[in-house]
């Protein structure tokens, strides 16, 4: 059963993620401060960026088809003294697909996202990801400019195919995933997707609101760049550059979606310890019973890897 729980969350998302513009300038001015209360979006290149309060940086990284304000909650709680960087990835939740990362989304985002940084937070941030979020917050944090001064990774893995199959290879991976990418960038009717979205979203958050939001975000995401950015995920093994991460790093999991299939706590942990065994600074926490979208299931877990990660009390 060790790996039970978390083949059953990608092959959720897989099937949730199946039936889910004019290009930015290349440059944009530093991001003024805001109050706690109030926010602005700007556009960096072909990120949208939500700036929510002032003080210590910290972006947030939503995962595939989310929007920006995924981590709403979770900034508001932060404050006040912290400046939230809500990261809108391009074609997901109704924003325009990017054509400049057609086929290398990850790579894409991630060059971005570093840009970002250097042009807005000189000299480093915490970094939260969830699921894709996670993916490009280990990949940024992989880099050694350190610009990442803390990173947070929420319910993510660094080879998400392992956790199907842990003799899985790029290799042996890729040809499922090709075809998963083609079938997930199909078009469909809006009716289609909702009725093929609604049953894996509830899997996604204990709040059946929330699952309905996060249909609604599947059904306004461009179909090819999910199918993409999945593809890239399933095609992607993050494991070798982590020992490369010097930013201490706490790593949160969820389980309890999946325990009806057999999925424990100490599965999920071992899973998640054997796949983050090269990074050298981790913490793991467990939630005790949230689902994926640990921010709205889990907020205090969140809220404190957060915080400590703020106050630098993530190092061990």
């Amino acid at each position: 059963m060790k790996h039970l729980q978390f083949s059953a969350l990608a092959l959720a998302m897989s099937s949730l993620l199946f039936s889910a513009g004019a290009q930015a300038s290349q440059a944009a001015p530093a991001v003024m401060s805001t109050s706690a209360t109030a926010a602005q979006t700007v556009q960096f290149q072909d990120l949208s960026i939500t700036v929510r309060g002032s003080g210590q940086p910290v972006l947030m990284i939503p995962g595939v088809n989310s929007a920006a304000s995924v981590w709403e909650e979770t900034c508001e709680r932060l404050q006040p003294g912290v400046q939230c960087l809500m990261v809108q990835l391009p074609g997901f939740a109704g924003k325009p697909a990017a054509p400049a990362m057609a086929g290398k989304f990850l790579e894409a985002s991630k060059a971005q996202l570093k840009d970002f940084l250097k042009a807005q937070a000189p000299q480093g941030a915490v970094v939260v990801g969830h699921s894709l979020g996670g993916a490009l917050g280990l990949m940024l944090a992989a880099d050694t400019d350190n610009s990442v001064q803390s990173l947070v990774v929420v319910d993510s893995l660094p080879f998400l195919a392992a956790s199907q199959n842990p003799n899985a290879t790029l290799e042996t991976v890729r040809p499922m995933a090709e075809g998963m990418r083609s079938g997930m960038s199909q078009p469909a009717p809006a009716e289609r997707k909702r009725a093929m979205l609604a049953p894996m979203a509830a899997t996604m958050t204990l709040d059946t609101r929330r699952a309905e939001t996060i249909v609604q975000w599947g059904v306004d995401s461009d179909n090819p760049t999910t199918g993409q950015a999945m593809f890239e995920l399933w095609t992607t093994d993050l494991r070798p550059l982590l020992p490369r991460i010097k930013a201490p790093t706490t790593v949160l999991g969820a389980w309890a979606a999946y325990a009806r299939m057999g999925s424990t706590q100490q599965s999920t942990q071992a899973l998640f310890e054997s796949q983050y065994r090269g990074l050298p600074d981790m913490k793991f926490k467990m939630s005790e019973r949230g689902y994926h979208f640990l921010m709205w299931d889990d907020p205090a877990l969140v809220l404190e890897s957060v915080q400590q990660a703020l106050s630098g009390k993530a190092k061990r």
